[in-house]
């Protein structure tokens, strides 16, 4: 029998008003949790006729048992007040909150911990919908004190909402203390609702720690957590956390660069959740999309979207939604050109975070505002607002914003050294020559032309002389290790100087030798769109002193390979925005000067044999990367020089 034949058969049999509400509350806990809030509401009709109105209070005689049941129907209709109330993007949740609050005072003048300790979980979700951390922290300690092991299945769900709340305050340590504690609970339990809230959240943790060390390692359990999540949530009946698994899972290709396969879940998740006329979750979908197409440099598109998506959650209670939203709209606008607009959204996103308990989201906000303004803000609000970020982010536990913090003071540093470059050359036309010193005025100027130089040709020394006009790079390389050593750490690489020990005996011509390629004369095109990977295959081959360009799309890559510049060995990762290794290398054996270039493929797949089939020299999987890679350079180029010999 279906839950909606007993809200039938319910209607058709008559029944006294205790067992009336017991049949009902019972119902409506059911629908909850198969995200069916619409059903829920119908078992609940006939106490709560107006969804805008508190329930009718049908059950007297200031029994136990009477009062009870009072406080499990304004459990009940608090509860899907503010489940109902966040997806309609509308500020319900104080409504809640009442209600939820007045079962719980109930609940604690007849001393029943178990139902006390599941009106404040109820609460605490209330607050955290809100953006009120510290509120919902306090809420849910208090209901975890009231509930013991008897309870296991109530106890898992108050951890797993302990470990939600720790998770959006960055405090990923203590939401994994919250969730191991939970784990052998949810093993036990036969409930597939909880069970799948489970490993949703235990899977955005997972997330979240991806960018820090072990990052395959995370993102392969965050992929196992979310499709056990999605199995439980199908066994439950419930399309809703089917959707928000699709959403999660739409979010984590975005972070990762998978931006095709974000779009795909990210589409199955807006269709489910329309379905379901859930606005607000609607909303926060087309928020993680207008970050994608961000990404992707679809910035007028992504506007669009993130305004509109901001528009139905500024009517909700979720401000720290709300204040992501904000942010990502400022970001679009910043790029767009629109400044005067993105700051005043940025200072609205951290003050929507900021009161709502939210520091780490208005921190956030804040690096942001440097990121994308830093060049536009006058000096002392630059540092104002980088200090504000270091004591709204003090205590963050997220890898994330510690590397944007460092990023940021780079930037802020930066903008000093240029402000001061720019005070400096301001004096020669101050009419004061108090202090001045023509050197020191050159030398600065000088600096700060070959920083910029070198900064526009990507630490390339080669391509940063050219840039300066010397018609070799030793001139740049003589200044660098000379009047503007602080520059050195600028370069992507530090040539050897080679020197000739050697000489032929006098008298003696020796023998004509082919002339060997310097080290610093060989040249590789990496194609990879991975930023991580990108770092550290860097500094692998910094030893070798060769000349790595990088570039991490289809178009760029082309542009490469069909243009002129010289490349002794070519590196394709299979897995590339746009396109494949094994494209490219199919591509540059039909590319004329490229057809005997020696080609590498990267691939965490199983496709070696493909790799040999479309004319690789060399095949190596992911693992194998930094350990083989630049061995297999130097012998590939080792071969090259000896078939050309041979060919000569």
């Amino acid at each position: 029998m279906t839950l909606r034949t007993d809200v039938t058969n319910r209607k058709s049999r008559p029944a006294n008003p205790a067992e009336e509400v017991e049949l009902a509350c019972r119902l409506a806990k059911q629908f909850e949790k198969a995200g069916d809030y619409e059903a829920a509401y119908e078992a609940l009709a006939a106490f709560w006729p107006d969804r805008h109105h508190l329930p009718n209070l049908v059950v007297q005689g200031g029994s136990v048992r009477a009062e009870t049941l009072n406080g499990e129907i304004c459990l009940r209709v608090g509860v899907l007040a503010g489940s109902q109330a966040a997806d309609r993007g509308e500020a319900g949740q104080e409504t809640a909150k009442n209600l939820i609050t007045t079962a719980a005072e109930i609940f604690q003048k007849l001393g029943d911990d178990r139902k006390l300790a599941e009106a404040r979980g109820e609460l605490a979700l209330c607050y955290w919908r809100e953006g009120s951390y510290d509120e919902a922290r306090i809420t849910v300690r208090e209901a975890l004190n009231h509930v013991g092991d008897e309870s296991p299945d109530l106890r898992a769900i108050l951890l797993i909402r302990a470990g939600i709340i720790e998770v959006w305050s960055e405090r990923f340590n203590d939401a994994l203390r919250f969730y191991d504690e939970a784990q052998p609970l949810v093993e036990r339990s036969q409930d597939h609702a909880i069970k799948g809230s489970f490993h949703i959240e235990y899977g955005l943790v997972c997330r979240r720690r991806a960018t820090s060390g072990n990052r395959e390692e995370y993102l392969d359990r965050t992929l196992i957590e979310y499709a056990a999540a999605s199995y439980h949530f199908e066994q439950a009946g419930n399309d809703r956390y089917v959707a928000r698994v699709e959403n999660n899972l739409g979010y984590l290709y975005f972070t990762i660069k998978r931006y095709k396969e974000a779009h795909v879940h990210l589409d199955r998740a807006r269709q489910l959740f329309q379905r379901l006329r859930d606005v607000g979750a609607v909303a926060q979908v087309d928020e993680t999309r207008a970050r994608t197409l961000l990404a992707q440099g679809y910035v007028v598109e992504a506007e669009r979207i993130v305004r509109a998506a901001a528009r139905v959650l500024e009517r909700g209670g979720q401000q720290a939604v709300l204040a992501e939203a904000l942010t990502t709209h400022a970001v679009a606008l910043a790029r767009l050109g629109n400044d005067l607009r993105a700051r005043a959204l940025f200072e609205r996103a951290v003050s929507v975070a900021e009161t709502a308990g939210d520091l780490e989201g208005a921190g956030r906000a804040k690096l942001t505002i440097i990121e994308e303004l830093g060049r536009k803000i006058p000096a002392p609000d630059l540092v104002a607002t980088y200090r504000s970020a270091i004591d709204l982010l003090r205590n963050s536990q997220d890898p994330a914003s510690a590397k944007r913090l460092i990023s940021c003071a780079e930037r802020l540093f930066d903008t000093l050294r240029r402000l001061e470059a720019e005070a400096e050359e301001s004096t020669v036309g101050s009419g004061s020559w108090e202090g001045f010193s023509l050197k020191r005025h050159v030398k600065a100027a000088e600096s700060a032309i070959i920083e910029r130089a070198l900064r526009d040709a990507g630490g390339s020394v080669s391509k940063a002389a050219k840039l300066l006009g010397f018609k070799h790079h030793q001139s740049l390389i003589s200044l660098l290790n000379g009047r503007h050593k602080d520059l050195l750490k600028t370069r992507s690489v530090v040539r050897r100087r080679r020197r000739h020990i050697l000489r032929p005996r006098m008298g003696r011509r020796p023998a004509p030798r082919r002339k060997l390629q310097s080290t610093s004369e060989i040249s590789i095109l990496y194609v990879e769109d991975d930023e991580a990977i990108t770092k550290s295959i860097r500094e692998a081959l910094t030893d070798e002193h060769w000349q790595v360009d990088f570039c991490s799309d289809r178009d760029t890559a082309l542009l490469k390979l069909t243009g002129d510049d010289r490349y002794d060995v070519l590196v394709f990762d299979n897995d590339v925005v746009g396109t494949t290794g094994l494209e490219l290398l199919e591509r540059a054996r039909k590319i004329t000067h490229r057809r005997r270039t020696p080609i590498v493929v990267v691939a965490n797949d199983n496709f070696e044999k493909a790799a040999w089939r479309a004319g690789a020299n060399a095949f190596l999987r992911g693992r194998d990367i930094p350990d083989q890679l630049a061995s297999t350079i130097r012998r590939l180029i080792k071969d090259s020089k000896t078939t050309a010999d041979s060919r000569g």
